[in-house]
């Protein structure tokens, strides 16, 4: 057996649970809930339900009021399957409001379901789980974010990583099958399998899908633009013969199962527009590898895709690290129409912003700062830092609150304690 790697958010949800009647884990399928559950619950758990076996489903759906009777902690797993049995968690939890009387698992957003109910609004925390990131596999801080806000220009990583040593790890990705898969055919089995079951099964429980192999295509096409702007009527659309409504519903679908996630357009009124439009990522850059048939030998080659994968993997790890980070942070991407970019925006409570910029090469230059100058300009005192990570070894300055860094900060840095 593999050893069990301890997750970043284990923590929060045994804090949560102190103080919340219903805490929700949700997060890809096999990202490892049920572990992080069994783990935190321990032998807290009265009872556990698992809604993906037939019976338990049966039951839930016969007598949800039944089901749900407990009197110490319960555990229901896939809860998105009986979303109806949310209806009857919030009766009990309102009769005897007492913390940790639900811990509940979820592979698709709750919210987004069409057979949803209003549910717990007030009575339950949703804590989100990602598949491992690089600092929970190789037992590192996972402090970039923290680190960033904290140190500000002060920030230092020096690193050992190469430009190889990164393509296999955005061709791993960080599901716990795949990570524990040293074969890196049988990893690409797993991938494959893990997408097709996801729309055989998954899919079908948000949307009305009558064609999944347009489904399927779709995701390809996806892999394909990872890291970019889609929208709904762009070419994606003509290339699959399928109408905007249509694929609008299936993006959205992709999205509710964590297969891709949509990370915002930001602005704050500098002075210029910035789009709203929102930049399309995979969850878990191993998957999109694999949807574009490339190795990490063919990540190396003139012509390959590094650069967007290397972007949705970083865009993928700070994504993690804001669900366990003390500083609380949302991220966007930017983009104004004179054509600055900046591949990530990370914005705390107080408005104080740190720039992202990713990089597939060893070697950066004043011009890949573009970008960040323009952030750093407008924000005055409210700019901490911008970073264009790179897959070199040494931390550089490139001006006032500029540094280029290694990748493996995201992964290495920690702030002061």
């Amino acid at each position: 057996m593999s050893p069990l790697i301890p997750r970043k958010v284990a923590g929060q949800v045994a804090e949560a649970l102190v103080d919340t009647r219903v805490v929700l884990i949700s997060g890809a399928r096999q990202a490892g809930k049920s572990t992080l559950v069994r783990v935190v619950a321990g032998d807290h758990a009265g009872e556990r339900r698992d809604l993906d076996k037939p019976q338990d489903r049966a039951a839930a759906l016969t007598d949800p009021v039944g089901f749900v009777e407990t009197e110490s902690l319960l555990v229901i797993d896939e809860i998105q399957r009986a979303p109806d049995l949310l209806l009857a968690i919030k009766s009990a939890v309102d009769e005897d409001p007492r913390p940790g009387r639900y811990l509940l698992t979820g592979s698709s957003q709750l919210f987004g379901m069409a057979a949803a109910p209003d549910a717990l609004p007030g009575r339950m925390e949703t804590i989100e789980l990602w598949p491992f990131s690089q600092g929970e596999i190789d037992g590192t801080p996972d402090r970039f974010i923290d680190a960033a806000f904290d140190l500000g220009a002060d920030l230092r990583v020096e690193s050992e990583a190469t430009r190889a040593d990164y393509t296999q790890r955005i061709v791993r990705g960080g599901l716990p099958e795949a990570v524990s898969r040293s074969d890196p055919r049988r990893r690409a089995r797993f991938h494959d399998a893990y997408v097709q079951s996801l729309i055989d099964r998954d899919v079908s429980q948000l949307a009305d899908i009558q064609r999944k192999d347009e489904l399927r295509r779709l995701v390809r096409l996806l892999a394909a633009r990872t890291g970019t702007i889609v929208h709904a009527d762009g070419k994606i659309g003509s290339d699959l013969g399928l109408s905007r409504p249509t694929i609008s519903r299936y993006l959205q679908a992709l999205e509710e199962i964590f297969l891709v996630k949509r990370v915002p357009g930001w602005s704050r009124n500098l002075g210029t527009r910035a789009t709203a439009s929102s930049k399309l990522v995979f969850v878990d850059s191993g998957i999109a590898a694999q949807e574009l048939s490339v190795d990490a030998r063919a990540l190396l080659r003139p012509g390959g895709p590094f650069g967007p994968l290397l972007e949705t993997f970083v865009l993928s790890e700070l994504a993690r690290q804001r669900t366990w980070s003390e500083t609380m942070v949302d991220l966007y991407h930017y983009r104004d129409h004179s054509k600055f970019e900046v591949d990530a925006v990370l914005e705390d409570r107080r408005g104080r912003v740190v720039g992202v910029e990713v990089k597939a090469a060893s070697t950066v230059g004043p011009d890949d700062f573009r970008g960040l100058r323009r952030l750093a300009d407008r924000l005055a005192d409210d700019f901490v830092l911008g970073v264009v990570l790179y897959t070199g070894t040494a931390t550089l300055p490139f001006g006032d609150r500029l540094r280029a860094m290694p990748v493996s900060a995201l992964w290495q840095a920690k702030p002061d304690e």
